[in-house]
């Protein structure tokens, strides 16, 4: 059964400062603790603390920042405005591999066109994925430098992407004002998701434990003469799209490493079993 919400309002800031402020809804006492927002190489310290800005707006509070170029910084405490606690509890990682080690589920966000086609999302449906898949483990959402964006390297951790459905004459959108539009829809999805799904009989495979899927599976691959690593192509690429597909579970991961150690012609036949 869908939650119950209250009747929102705003009223202008009386000092002036243009601030809206908005009546909360009544979540009773769902909060998206198992939803994390991840920024990758962020360049401007400002729009970190614009990100916690719209983070606790919306209820969140994992804030992951893989190799950003300044942090702690004065600019991004001033810009959170009252989240300096979400930048307190911030953590940085050398490795967008690292921000997704324990998560299950995993959206990068990207406006631009890829080689490979990867599954997209716009934001309602992504936030209706993500708050589903939270409930049995760590959903990340993804999002790549201001400039550049992720690269395909980094969305091949990626179970999805996310696109936001912009003017096509103007799609440029500030890092943060990106955030805030799948933070927004992260709460709606809150508020108006069913019952949490029944627990899954096997725990969904986490990224560490598909990473050392994918590494074992190329050293297999390569061992085997069948990629050439001379010229791999988009082979490894277009091997992980298919099993993110699959959303393997912890099972199927390690029947599937059994499988590649039965066939490795350099694994000793004495130790597979």
């Amino acid at each position: 059964m869908a939650l119950s919400q209250q009747e929102y309002f705003c009223h202008a800031d009386p000092i002036g400062a243009g601030a809206v402020e908005y009546q909360t809804f009544d979540l009773r006492d769902r909060i998206l603790v198992n939803v994390r927002i991840i920024l990758v190489g962020t360049t401007h310290p400002g729009n970190i603390g614009a990100t916690a800005r719209a983070m606790k707006n919306m209820g969140l509070s994992d804030l992951m920042l893989v190799n950003p170029r300044y942090f702690p910084h004065d600019d991004a405490t001033a810009r959170a405005a009252g989240a300096e606690d979400i930048l307190q509890e911030t953590k940085v990682v050398a490795s967008l591999e690292e921000a997704l080690s324990d998560c299950t589920y995993a959206a990068g966000a990207s406006a631009r066109s890829r080689t490979i086609g990867w599954p997209s999302m716009a934001p309602r449906d992504c936030a209706e994925r993500l708050v589903q898949e939270s409930a049995h483990g760590i959903a990340a959402v993804v999002f790549g430098p201001e400039k550049s964006g992720l690269t395909n390297e980094d969305l091949d951790r990626c179970n999805t992407l996310l696109t936001i459905p912009a003017e096509p004459g103007f799609s440029s959108l500030n890092l943060a004002m990106a955030v805030q539009v799948l933070a927004y829809e992260l709460r709606m999805a809150g508020i108006n998701t069913d019952e949490p799904l029944p627990e899954p009989e096997t725990p969904a495979a986490t990224g560490t434990e598909l990473e050392n899927f994918y590494t074992h599976l190329e050293q297999v691959l390569t061992r085997s003469g069948f990629l050439d690593p001379e010229n791999p192509r988009l082979l490894m690429r277009r091997l992980r799209r298919l099993f993110i597909k699959a959303e393997l579970d912890q099972n199927e991961v390690n029947i599937l490493r059994g499988m590649l150690a039965a066939v490795d012609p350099e694994e000793p036949k004495d130790q597979v079993g």
